[in-house]
């Protein structure tokens, strides 16, 4: 996820350092509004080297995390773009390079049922609806997709 250039946004992964963590914070509405949590989730993200920064010369516009807690798999954890960089092409920019450095065949993520939004943006960008999980929002079911990942031509497997 690094060095990935295109139109004058940049794709790298974020830097264990105070300053990219609190500019990730300032494009994530949660953290933004002021929660704990969500603020020492993105500085560990960042420190974990799990965070992938999408920016142009205005600086930050999204960020991206990629995990492999998931059956050992990757997943897309956390994926957020600035509102006013929202439909320009960055989320799509973001999951691209999330799929160009996974390490595992497969690349999953999820999103609720009443994202439509995201699920347009996982839809166009090639993945595919695997399956549905009620309970962990009341009302509002999970919908998991998956992304074959360029790690199956290469044959390689996690560490």
């Amino acid at each position: 996820m690094t060095g990935e250039s295109r139109d004058e946004v940049v794709v790298r992964r974020a830097l264990p350092s105070d300053a990219d963590a609190d500019a990730l914070c300032g494009v994530d509405a949660v953290a933004d509004g002021g929660d704990a949590a969500r603020r020492a989730s993105i500085r560990k993200w960042c420190e974990d080297g799990t965070a992938a920064v999408a920016e142009d010369a205005s600086g930050p516009l999204g960020y991206c995390v990629v995990e492999y807690t998931f059956f050992e798999q990757g997943f897309v954890t956390m994926l957020t773009v600035a509102p006013e960089a929202r439909r320009g092409g960055v989320g799509r920019r973001l999951l691209d390079a999330a799929a160009a450095s996974c390490a595992t065949e497969k690349l999953f993520t999820s999103t609720n049922v009443s994202n439509r939004p995201m699920q347009g943006l996982l839809q166009s960008a090639g993945w595919r609806p695997v399956g549905l999980l009620h309970g962990l929002d009341a009302e509002d079911p999970e919908l998991f997709y998956l992304r074959s990942t360029p790690a199956r031509a290469r044959g390689e497997r996690p560490a």
